[in-house]
């Protein structure tokens, strides 16, 4: 069977059985679909080859692996990892540590500050230290907009392309997370004046 007619399943078993076209020819199909998702959010070319090329290097391998999961799509499949990987980028340039201690992550651990006195600095830490703790408490979809909204600085619309949802939905999800925010703040009588 030529591989042009074969299904997206069709071709990743193929693949898995050593047949190197059927790779060439699921590329072929994603390439460009791939490729615009990951410049759309990193805005540099050379970035963006970068990523593509480890996003299909990664599929490369889990396939060889046999680590390719057939509940989903082969398209959602891959650029979930293209999603990942772009993840990962913005995690090194705006220089936030790839490992950490837990894994409660809070887009509010890399605040910046101008010349603070140490009061400040205490009151910082509080605030930040309580918004990780309720953060933590939001359901995941509502904590993943308000990382991608707040640390990554995106946009609605590129939020919404990203996770492959309306931008409806994603204001939605950033709404019900500021209300649920709110609610956490007043039932754990918290003072926290963004919220307020």
């Amino acid at each position: 069977m030529r591989v042009q007619i074969m299904s997206d399943r069709q071709l990743v078993e193929a693949y898995h059985h050593g047949n190197e076209s059927a790779f060439n020819e699921l590329l072929k199909r994603y390439k460009s679909k791939v490729f615009g998702k990951i410049m759309m959010y990193v805005r540099d070319r050379a970035a963006a080859e970068d990523i593509f090329q480890d996003t299909f290097v990664r599929a490369i391998h889990a396939l060889k692996e046999g680590n390719y999961n057939e509940e989903g799509k082969f398209s959602a499949w891959i650029m979930r990892i293209a999603h990942n990987l772009c993840i990962d980028y913005f995690r090194i340039v705006k220089k936030m540590p790839l490992t950490r201690e837990r894994d409660d992550y809070s887009p509010f651990d890399y605040i910046e500050s101008e010349q603070s006195n140490s009061e400040e600095d205490r009151v910082k830490k509080e605030v930040k230290s309580d918004l990780k703790r309720l953060l933590t408490m939001l359901p995941a979809e509502q904590k993943e907009i308000v990382m991608m909204r707040l640390h990554y600085d995106m946009s609605f619309k590129e939020i919404a392309d990203q996770l492959d949802i309306s931008i409806n939905t994603a204001l939605g999800r950033m709404r019900y997370a500021l209300i649920n925010l709110r609610k956490l703040i007043e039932k754990n009588r918290m003072e926290l004046p963004i919220f307020q």
